[in-house]
């Protein structure tokens, strides 16, 4: 048969699957084992627990639960109340100043976290309805959290780009420090936007009446101590070579664990809730690995991979046209699908794609994060917007959640475009790293 009828074959009746709810893991595993058992007959299902158990038994994987970990011992540690009241005492007498540090402390959560649902919970529930008792409109409350917490998955660590760097076979501790100025130029993108906004129409985001005393505000410093502690070690064990990612990721939870003792959050609930939400996470993100891994297999058995690039390379248009596709493709998939399961989908024909044309993986896989960082907060499916939906306080809808975050969606998309035009954004700190 055909390969181009073969593969029109495959990825209609996934789409088929998708299109009736099947999750993507037994969509992409479910379209795998029937293809298997059509090409090679019943003896090929002994390849597919092989495969599996090779994939999520990956060393690198490992840092996937310790990361996820990390994330929720510091959600139920209580340390995010501390940084607001910081942010507060410091930045709420300026214009939109709440908003401006809720921000921050995205851009703090993301560098010790990795996923983004942390920040996002923990903003939604600490500063929004600060902000929304002091007179700030919600479009520009909601917007500020579902934004900032997407920041969980570009500002390293982060377990979009360890799945992405085990998918593409590229290197994480890389994409790591890739991540870091363009995270930061994002969260600095958003505080120009709010503060500009603030500055044109006061009740936006009016300022506080609060006043604090030098004292108050230095007091509430300390609680910064800790977390830049633990993101020094994270991130500087990975930059300096003296552990990898999955070793920085067990000196994380352990940072991490000891935050929360500190902080007297370490109850047993919260070891439990943190333990429970992991284990949760990590299943899920498994399951999608192994059906994914087993679904490219086919593909790679039916060339389709080859014959996409073939495809591709005979196109008479740029490259930079090309890369543009490709970006507008992921772009529409984030509307609809996970990023794990995009990058699981994806990786295989747009990652040789890349390569082929010339572009540094590295620095692809940093583009294809932000445009997933866009991913979290696209309508219909952005996964902040429904954790948003059952935090906000009655009389907020989605529509109303929705309206918020597009200024935030442009502001996210100049951040890509400002990577894609100057590289060096993304590739100055791993070039630096491996003249180490």
């Amino acid at each position: 048969m055909d390969p181009w009828l073969i593969s029109i074959l495959v990825f209609g009746a996934m789409c088929i699957l998708l299109a009736l709810g099947v999750p993507i893991a037994f969509a992409l595993g479910g379209v795998a084992l029937i293809g298997t058992i059509i090409i090679w007959g019943p003896t090929g299902l002994y390849m597919i627990p092989k495969t599996a158990y090779a994939e999520v038994t990956n060393y690198l994987i490992i840092a996937v639960p310790l990361f996820v970990l990390m994330a929720n011992l510091l959600q139920h540690s209580g340390l995010a109340e501390q940084l607001y009241e910081g942010v507060y005492r410091w930045m709420g007498r300026l214009r939109g100043g709440l908003a401006m540090g809720t921000v921050i402390i995205c851009a703090i959560f993301a560098a010790m976290a990795g996923i983004s649902s942390v920040a996002t919970i923990s903003m939604g529930l600490i500063a929004l309805p600060s902000m929304l008792s002091r007179g700030y409109k919600k479009e520009l409350a909601i917007g500020t959290i579902s934004a900032g917490g997407a920041l969980g998955i570009l500002i390293p660590p982060s377990v979009i780009m360890i799945i992405y760097g085990a998918m593409a076979e590229v290197s994480i501790g890389q994409l790591f420090m890739g991540g870091i100025i363009p995270g930061i130029l994002l969260a600095f993108i958003f505080c120009v936007y709010i503060a500009v906004r603030c500055w044109l129409d006061p009740s936006l985001g009016p300022p506080v009446a609060e006043r604090y005393t030098w004292l108050e505000k230095f007091v509430a410093v300390k609680g910064l101590f800790l977390p830049f502690g633990l993101i020094i070690a994270v991130l500087g064990v990975i930059y300096t070579g003296i552990a990898t990612p999955t070793e920085a990721a067990g000196i994380g939870a352990f940072g991490a664990l000891m935050c929360a003792l500190i902080h007297r959050g370490l109850t047993w609930k919260a070891l439990t809730g943190a333990l429970l939400s992991t284990t949760s996470l990590t299943a899920m993100v498994l399951w999608i690995m192994i059906g994914a891994v087993c679904f490219t297999h086919l593909l790679a058995y039916m060339g389709f991979s080859d014959l996409i690039k073939e495809a591709v390379s005979t196109l008479p248009v740029s490259r930079w046209i090309v890369l543009l596709g490709i970006q507008f493709s992921y772009f529409i998939l984030g509307m609809f699908l996970d990023p794990a399961g995009i990058i699981m989908l994806t990786t295989p024909i747009f990652v040789p794609i890349a390569n082929a044309l010339g572009f540094d993986p590295v620095w692809f896989g940093v583009l294809f994060t932000v445009n997933m960082e866009m991913a979290y907060i696209t309508p219909p499916f952005g996964f902040n917007l429904f954790i948003m939906r059952g935090i906000v306080p009655p009389g907020i809808t989605m529509d109303d959640i929705y309206r918020s975050i597009w200024p935030f969606v442009a502001l996210q998309a100049s951040g890509l475009i400002l990577c894609m035009i100057f590289p060096d954004l993304v590739l100055w700190i791993p070039r630096t790293m491996m003249a180490k």
